[in-house]
């Protein structure tokens, strides 16, 4: 492997990684190309993901407010849009017609009556959001759902039907990827990297983490949750930091005749994308989701979000899980970008591009972003044309002010916190309590910044808990990013 040379060496084996390689090698006509991820892909979020393939479905009150936010729910359109026809090219490539066996048509969002207000704003952005891009929907009886049979305190209020929306066993189709990008020639290495290598101001290689060197004019840099300690070679405050969001979810074996037939979700709620249940064929259920905002990829489940998952799970879905069988525990890391955006394009450096920082939405763009990416490399349409928003280099984006960002990250922990099962003690007391208290919490945060960044609710919640790691990554991103891109 020593002094291997590649014209293109991708890093990341994960569904970004691979589906840039598998457009790249059908589109460029003999390239070398080089894929470099470790086999295991332990803690990764590809092997984990449900997949859900949502675009409305992700919707929230603030998803169509900004162009940033416009911006990237396009990119969740185009991708939804490619979704049959990326299939179809892929079953004929990789030589196994059934890798869309799994593929389930339909998703249902139901409003109940477990979230808080949150839910009721989510859900009318949603129904909005459907009309206004004319996107097929029907409101169905909540009650009609097959396999949906919660608590009467969670019970459904209203649901919304998309028959273009579904999801996908994503460990499938990651799988045929592979075997379609080795028969198109792509090079499969199970290595570890441990650095970029440059000179004279471009890219000209990798170096593993066995000692051994890859040489390659391109790189791109499409590790998911991984990529984060592999963009620290910018100079502080260049880029957006990047963080792991830690999601926990559950393969479950149903008793025969109560499992659900397609997707079913909850609106998106507190700093995750809600919980959704999606049947994988042959009696398996998957249940999800958690979201904990962590300094690096954390391959644990922990002990918390593992029992609200079950509680959720029941409560609010299906109460007879009881019988169930779990079958496996289901541990992956989203790669947000601190800013929550995307860092798709070319770089300072010339002949490294990043493609990563997909956040809830890897999966489902990846045929959208394999597609820009390989097209930028063999020089059909630049990534900074199609992506001007997302280029890595850049200050935050800011989608709100600070102020508005302080008063959804207390709505949304007291929202999460009701639907956790707060109960308010006594006549004299109210949610206000509450409210005051994350108001005081956060504002006190914001006041030791020079300069402030709107920020996440889930990158609140991590700088609020002094023991996480990511806080005094997100908080050395925001001071450094503020010096580098005013000077």
């Amino acid at each position: 492997m020593i002094n291997s040379s590649f014209d293109v060496i991708i890093v990341g084996n994960g569904i970004i990684g691979q589906s840039i390689a598998y457009e790249l090698a059908r589109k460029s006509g003999g390239l070398r190309i080089a894929i470099c991820g470790k086999k295991s892909r332990s803690g990764a979020a590809s092997v984990a993901a449900g997949a859900m393939l949502n675009t409305f479905g992700e919707i929230t009150k603030y998803t169509l407010k900004s162009e940033a936010g416009r911006a990237k729910f396009e990119l969740c359109r185009t991708a939804l849009n490619m979704w049959p026809d990326w299939l179809e090219g892929l079953k004929g490539i990789q030589g196994n017609a059934d890798i869309d066996r799994s593929l389930t048509h339909g998703t249902t969002v139901i409003h109940n009556t477990k979230s808080g207000v949150l839910d009721d704003h989510n859900f009318a952005a949603l129904q909005s959001a459907l009309k206004e891009f004319d996107e097929p929907y029907e409101e169905v009886d909540p009650h009609s759902i097959l396999g949906l049979h919660p608590h009467p305190e969670a019970r459904p209020l209203r649901a919304i039907h998309m028959p273009r929306e579904g999801a996908i066993d994503a460990r499938a189709v990651l799988a045929g990827l592979e075997r379609a990008a080795v028969s198109l020639g792509v090079t499969t290495l199970d290595v570890e990297v441990g650095e970029i290598l440059t000179s004279g101001g471009s890219v000209s290689g990798l170096a593993l983490a066995n000692g051994a060197r890859l040489e390659a004019g391109t790189v791109v840099i499409a590790a998911g949750s991984f990529s984060g300690s592999l963009t620290r070679m910018f100079e502080p405050g260049a880029i957006p930091a990047m963080v792991a969001g830690r999601g926990i979810s559950m393969m479950v074996k149903r008793m025969s005749g109560t499992g659900f037939e397609n997707t079913v979700r909850s609106p998106t709620r507190a700093g995750a994308c809600g919980l959704h249940v999606i049947p994988l064929g042959n009696g398996i259920d998957y249940f999800g989701a958690t979201n904990e905002v962590y300094d690096a990829p954390s391959i644990h489940a922990d002990f918390g979000n593992s029992q609200l998952l079950m509680q959720y799970a029941r409560e609010q879905l299906d109460l007879r899980l009881h019988l169930a069988d779990i079958e496996r525990w289901v541990i992956g890391n989203r790669p947000i970008a601190v800013d929550g955006f995307p860092l798709i394009g070319r770089t300072s450096i010339n002949g490294l591009m990043l493609a990563t920082g997909t956040y809830r939405d890897g999966f489902h763009c990846s045929p959208a972003i394999a597609q820009y990416v390989a097209e930028d490399i063999i020089g059909a349409r630049s990534l900074s044309q199609r992506l001007p928003l997302f280029v890595p280099e850049r200050a935050p984006i800011e989608t709100m002010t600070v102020s508005e960002c302080v008063q959804e990250f207390v709505l949304q922990v007291v929202s999460g916190a009701f639907e956790a099962g707060l109960t308010l003690p006594g006549y004299h007391t109210d949610m206000r309590l509450f409210e005051e208290y994350y108001q005081r919490a956060v504002e006190h945060y914001f006041s030791l910044l020079d300069s402030p960044v709107a920020l996440l609710p889930e990158m609140l919640i991590a700088v609020l808990n002094s023991d996480q790691p990511a806080k005094h990554r997100i908080t050395e991103y925001i001071t450094a990013a503020r010096e580098y891109h005013v000077r």
